[in-house]
């Protein structure tokens, strides 16, 4: 689930819908939570096999730590990759405004972290862009990754968290132990998949141009 402060809207030809801010949205602000309405397809599943389906699942879905695709039920599969994102995944389930974002801004993300199988062609338009999203994107960030995040999570409680209602109570646990306790925390790569496991069963992101914002997804 989005933001509620958030809708959709048509970014051009080649990149399509993107998601957009209608509210300032300062930074530490969860962006998206996976909520109990989103839609999981199992990555052994019988529905992947089938053509009419197996292209729309691809498309707008992300691979969970488990391998299994994820189907946002809202606008949330229409966040575009930046390399430069506004927000990132965490290890908690949801995704994080790592820096204020203003009113229609776009809310972006790096498809780094969604376990993609094989490379995937960008169009950013940011200096400094990639050019091209890797497998190898999550084992080489995800140090960096975590350390925006939890800059991120240090302002966690100073604004209003709208979609804090909907994370699951051992998330939320594990959080709180996180910021108030000073427990362990939960590192982005508790939401890596091993593709190299499940190479023949994996069918994530085939043969896509994706831009600035480009592959539409949830997550």
């Amino acid at each position: 689930m989005m933001h509620p402060d958030t809708n959709l809207k048509w970014v051009n030809d080649e990149i399509g819908f993107g998601v957009f801010a209608t509210r300032f949205i300062p930074k530490g602000t969860a962006v998206y939570v996976r909520d109990a309405l989103e839609v999981k397809v199992e990555r052994n599943a019988a529905l992947l096999k089938n053509p009419a389906y197996q292209e729309i699942i691809t498309k707008y879905s992300y691979v969970d730590a488990k391998g299994d695709y994820i189907l946002s039920w809202d606008h949330a599969r229409f966040v575009n990759h930046c390399c430069f994102p506004s927000s990132i995944t965490t290890g908690y389930g949801f995704e994080i405004a790592i820096r204020d974002i203003a009113e229609g801004d776009e809310i972006t993300d790096d498809y780094g972290l969604l376990n993609i199988e094989e490379d995937i062609p960008l169009a950013c338009s940011k200096p400094g862009c990639r050019m091209v999203a890797r497998a190898g994107d999550f084992d080489q960030n995800v140090e960096r990754w975590d350390r925006i995040v939890k800059d991120a999570l240090s302002h966690f409680y100073l604004y209003d968290q709208p979609l804090l209602k909907y994370l699951d109570q051992s998330t939320l646990q594990h959080l709180n132990q996180y910021l108030e306790k000073g427990k362990p925390y939960l590192s982005v790569a508790t939401q890596k998949f091993d593709l190299n496991e499940h190479e023949s069963d994996l069918l994530f992101l085939r043969d896509r141009k994706v831009g600035s914002a480009g592959m539409e997804r949830s997550e």
